[in-house]
């Protein structure tokens, strides 16, 4: 598996408009875009060829909100940008690596995304991004 870079770092919020204005006031960060899937809204703050990712709950579903009732405020994943997400799960699978999802899915800004079960990486939760 190629992994490229860090592409983002999400950061379960509870009121995002707050953080995305501490992230732009303390540390001169823009926005670059928005959006929501599913009842979750996110913002993408870019710091060179990385991005802080806020998440928020925008529904009861959201798994988002479960994790901010869970723990509070915090880091929600790391997410690592693949050159090929179907070679990289196929890779994962035949080393045993538990995984959220097997087949990739539609992701932030028109992205495949797939997640590996955090019981297969220290109790975190890893995003794989195919841009």
């Amino acid at each position: 598996m190629k992994i490229k870079r860090i592409e983002h770092i999400a950061i379960a919020v509870k009121d995002m408009e707050a953080e995305g204005r501490a992230l732009e006031t303390i540390f001169g960060l823009k926005q670059d875009y928005a959006e929501q899937i599913g009842e979750t809204k996110l913002a993408m703050f870019p710091i060179g060829e990385t991005s802080i990712e806020l998440l928020q709950a925008v529904g009861p579903s959201s798994k988002v909100g479960d994790w901010i009732r869970e723990r509070g405020q915090s880091l929600f994943h790391l997410c690592f940008e693949v050159e090929d997400i179907d070679a990289a799960l196929v890779e994962l699978k035949e080393k045993g690596v538990k995984l959220i999802d097997e087949t990739p899915r539609n992701g932030h800004g028109g992205s495949r995304i797939a997640f590996i079960d955090p019981s297969a990486t220290g109790d975190i939760l890893i995003e794989l991004a195919e841009l």
